[in-house]
């Protein structure tokens, strides 16, 4: 995948996510977000083992940070 498309998937997702309205918004975007981030990088770290650790472990961590994102204590 060449850098330009990257980089407009990634800016894309970044925007699903801050746009996101209600918690389950937000934390399926932070879910998409963190597990295509982690497959990616565990693909070039790992291979395809290491893609589907990083998509787990990217996908619970992102759904942590979007459901707890924009909230006020």
């Amino acid at each position: 995948m060449q850098t330009f498309t990257k980089s407009a998937i990634a800016l894309g997702a970044v925007v699903m996510l801050a746009s996101g309205c209600t918690t389950t918004e937000r934390t399926v975007g932070g879910a998409l977000i963190g597990g295509a981030g982690g497959a990616v990088v565990g693909d070039a770290v790992g291979g395809t083992g290491g893609a589907v650790v990083g998509g787990l472990a990217g996908g619970t961590a992102g759904a942590l940070v979007g459901r707890n994102s924009g909230r006020r204590y």
